[in-house]
């Protein structure tokens, strides 16, 4: 099938495989999921053009045009976006969906993009008649592709950050690499956990291991082998915290400083850009023939880096606001 002689019928079949991911039980669609499937697309198509992020704004006006509509202006509820975690996961599923859909069509880049607007577009439409007006569920479009670029953009940054600043002129090792992008994200997590009042013993592992997630996915996206060696030797709970404090304050300000750059300011967003970085430096340094870290030992080492220092973390802001 070329996309360019039969687009209408690519079309229907990029809009089935994205109904399939987002179906429930009853032939109910989880509209949500789906948003942040289109998003996943959205993004690794246009990564394929030299300029992603101009192409972001006209894809937007695009969709503005084809939907008669602006997104909605409203300030966003609480609870109106899944949180970091999860669009990075659902986005994710979306750019992989994407690359199975034009693999066959890579020189074909622009018709892909102009046959997915088309494809939001139904979509969009096709949630209006279920009762979302399409101007909040653009809006919600928006904001989840706008936090995917961000997401992917930020992991390469701040590898770049990493290599450039922290290897090529202070002489980090790998091994130090993938610690200190692990331990910084396990201290945003805490640090925004905790200025939330929502660092408490109850829900502290879930939202570490959503994190720290996003960092074995990302490895594995990339080489590592899978497995179940991540926490392979991890101190006990009741073990005294020993978190990398001298990566941290190493790389922190520079990450620091980098976010604010880009205004991604939230720290959730923050821990999960870091742990998809560390993810990537993961497999530069346990990837390959000859790895210049096994993974058996990469793996748990960047799994303590984050877990030791979002509980000693944690655990410090607790006593703070206790006392």
């Amino acid at each position: 099938m070329s996309i360019l002689i039969d687009k209408t019928g690519f079309a229907a079949h990029i809009h089935k495989c994205l109904m399939n991911q987002a179906s429930l039980a009853g032939e109910e669609t989880d509209g949500m999921r789906l948003i942040q499937l289109l998003a996943g697309v959205t993004v690794e198509t246009l990564l394929l053009f030299d300029e992603p992020d101009e192409g972001l704004s006209a894809t937007y006006a695009m969709l503005a045009d084809a939907l008669g509509s602006e997104p909605s202006a409203a300030p966003l509820g609480q609870h109106a976006l899944p949180p970091a975690y999860v669009i990075e996961a659902e986005t994710e599923m979306g750019r992989t969906l994407a690359r199975r859909l034009f693999e066959d069509w890579l020189n074909c880049a622009y018709d892909f993009h102009q046959l997915l607007v088309t494809v939001v577009q139904g979509v969009l439409i096709q949630l209006e008649a279920g009762g979302q007006p399409r101007a909040e569920t653009f809006r919600l479009f928006i904001e989840c592709t706008n936090r995917c670029m961000a997401y992917e953009i930020a992991a390469q940054e701040l590898c770049d950050i990493v290599i450039e600043e922290k290897i090529g002129a202070e002489g980090w090792s790998l091994a130090d690499s993938v610690s200190g992008l692990s331990a910084v994200a396990g201290r945003c997590l805490a640090i925004g956990q905790s200025s939330m009042g929502l660092f408490n013993p109850v829900t502290w592992n879930d939202r570490l291991d959503q994190v720290s997630y996003v960092m074995t996915q990302e490895a594995v996206r990339l080489g590592i082998p899978a497995g179940s060696d991540w926490r392979f030797g991890l101190a006990a709970n009741d073990c005294p915290a020993n978190a990398p404090y001298d990566l941290i304050v190493s790389l922190e300000p520079s990450a620091r400083g980098f976010f604010r750059i880009i205004g991604m300011m939230d720290l959730l967003d923050q821990a999960v850009a870091c742990a998809k970085a560390a993810g990537r430096m993961l497999a530069v340094a346990a990837g390959g023939d000859a790895p210049e870290l096994e993974p058996v030992i990469a793996k748990p080492l960047a799994m303590a880096a984050m877990t030791e220092t979002f509980r000693s973390t944690g655990c410090q802001d607790t006593a703070i606001s206790g006392s």
